[in-house]
């Protein structure tokens, strides 16, 4: 069971979200925030920190009252160590919990361990969750100290010793090379980001690359997979053409029953908070 009671989106407004991770409130941007109007004016006064950006693509967190380095929330299967990053990121997106717990689910069926290709995986939400579950993962993320992060929610977890690959290298050129070996999986997880780079310097554009990557991820699944989850955040991508990728991408001109839906935080006013596209199968 994939929990997360410590967390809760209290409003959002004006660009912006207040969430409450376990003992701390955080006020940060959210561009899916720029057309919505704040709830509650009063609850941003007791904001623990406020993530303030500034030219290019970092920012600063402003605390009131004394900071933290780190701390820890607990997801009942698994732990995550959360710390303020200077891209406003903390080590958690709180839409993809629906994800993970449909994830575990998944990976606890069957006589044998699900082997599950997560890539863009970040710090580890969803290879967490299939290890917790018995599965076999391949965690790939280009960025050498989010897999240690990855790598330390894992040891928190108490699964240290899970048979989890850790592998930093852009994801795009891995499942090329996954290909070639003649590699195959169970099941593929991507979220992958609008744009970014490789360890090594290669560009990802999402608009450019995405379709290529589905159709080498549908290479590597054996016998069409046990499932394929699909998340993205990237204007352009909406619930149709993303459903219209994965289906061409896996099932070609089968009309596969592949499940399409937004990804939305709710909030505790009763509104939801964008956060988009989730595509799954079956």
């Amino acid at each position: 069971m994939v929990s997360l009671e410590e967390y809760q989106l209290l409003d959002f407004g004006q660009g912006r979200k207040l969430e409450k991770f376990g003992p701390y409130i955080l006020d940060r941007a959210s561009p899916a925030a720029d057309n919505s109007a704040r709830t509650d004016p009063r609850l941003w006064k007791t904001a623990s920190a406020v993530y303030h950006r500034r030219d290019g693509t970092d920012g600063k967190w402003s605390w009131r009252g004394e900071s933290t380095d780190t701390w820890t929330l607990d997801l009942q299967c698994f732990r995550m160590s959360l710390k303020c990053t200077s891209f406003g990121h903390i080590g958690i997106f709180p839409e993809q919990m629906k994800n993970w717990q449909w994830i575990f689910d998944r990976c606890q069926r069957g006589e044998r361990p699900v082997r599950v290709l997560n890539l863009f995986a970040y710090t580890g939400g969803s290879t967490l969750a299939a290890a917790a579950a018995g599965a076999e993962v391949t965690h790939v993320d280009s960025a050498k100290n989010v897999v240690q992060w990855a790598r330390n929610n894992a040891d928190l977890s108490g699964l240290k010793d899970a048979p989890i690959r850790w592998i930093v290298e852009d994801a795009a050129k891995f499942v090329r090379r996954e290909v070639k070996r003649g590699r195959q999986y169970d099941a593929v997880v991507l979220d992958p980001p609008s744009y970014g780079h490789g360890p090594k310097g290669e560009v990802w554009k999402v608009s450019h690359h995405l379709a290529e990557l589905l159709q080498n991820c549908a290479t590597l699944l054996a016998n069409h997979g046990r499932f394929i989850l699909l998340t993205c955040h990237s204007p352009g991508f909406g619930p149709a053409e993303l459903s219209a990728s994965v289906t061409d991408a896996f099932f070609g001109s089968c009309q596969a029953p592949v499940v399409t839906n937004r990804l939305t935080i709710p909030c505790q006013d009763g509104r939801k908070l964008d956060a988009g596209v989730v595509v799954r199968w079956p």
